[in-house]
């Protein structure tokens, strides 16, 4: 299939399908060049997309995406191994639910004083001297 066709499959655009070749993540088994120079995208290309949304979906980078996928062809990594990455993976997605939930804390204690400000000023200004004291300002 063409790169459009596949795109569309894929829910992708040409020029992200581009760059996942460009950048080694679609190679020989995926992609033929016809005569005319077109891709001619295979059966495994879409099969490759998936498992790169899939691990796009849980987070990884691009240089994770490349060890991954390499790893996966190689079947370099022991079950052990794998299990300890997946440790490390839940951890890593904990610390920024942790960052995450700080900041929604945050927005919403700035959210709360902005409509105090339009609604009760007196209220809002004792929101305000409470957070000074609380972080010594």
């Amino acid at each position: 299939m063409k790169i459009q066709e596949l795109g569309d499959l894929m829910g992708l655009t040409p020029h992200t399908i581009r760059f996942y070749e460009k950048e080694g993540l679609l190679d020989s088994r995926h992609i033929q060049r016809e005569k005319n120079n077109y891709r001619n995208y295979s059966d495994e290309a879409i099969e490759r997309l998936k498992l790169i949304k899939k691990f796009q979906g849980i987070g990884c980078s691009l240089a994770e995406l490349k060890t991954i996928l390499q790893d996966h062809d190689t079947n370099a990594r022991t079950n052990q191994e794998v299990i300890e990455w997946i440790l490390q993976k839940i951890n890593e997605i904990e610390r920024r639910k942790d960052e995450y939930d700080h900041m929604l804390v945050t927005l919403n204690w700035m959210l709360t004083y902005r409509k105090l400000l339009n609604e009760d000023p007196q209220q809002a200004e004792a929101m305000m001297a409470e957070l000074r004291l609380r972080i010594n300002i």
